[in-house]
């Protein structure tokens, strides 16, 4: 099964407007996650214009059909936050329920979860 990162390619944080980059945090993380998860077993990664987070940019989720979903944010756009990222994400591939247990998280991911969501039911009706 595939875990998906989603990162958010528009979030600019405090002070982007000022520090005259032509891209935006957003974009600089996602090519970073993305360079970070070539090769990862189990992952993919997309990029979305909006996941709402803007107060807590920059922002991705880690999610796999069946499986409990993150919200990650207030990301700085470096190559160690999107390593943490790409490792939490590789861990939560290989979890069946998409639970990493806490032990084994990076560094660079705790203190960033902004939501947990539970998996959707299978069916309609469903309400595991």
């Amino acid at each position: 099964m595939t875990t998906w990162i989603t990162i958010c390619d528009t979030c600019k944080r405090d002070g982007w407007d000022q520090s005259g980059a032509t891209v935006t945090d957003g974009e600089t993380l996602a090519a970073l996650i993305e360079t970070a998860a070539t090769g990862v077993a189990g992952l993919r990664t997309r990029r979305v214009a909006c996941l709402m987070g803007c107060k807590t940019g920059c922002n991705v989720t880690v999610q796999a059909h069946g499986k409990l979903s993150y919200t990650l944010g207030s990301f700085e756009p470096v190559e160690d936050a999107a390593a943490g990222i790409v490792t939490y994400a590789a861990l939560h591939a290989e979890s069946a329920t998409g639970q990493v247990p806490y032990r084994t998280w990076p560094q660079a991911i705790k203190g960033h979860f902004v939501t947990r969501h539970p998996p959707l039911p299978d069916a309609a009706g469903d309400t595991a």
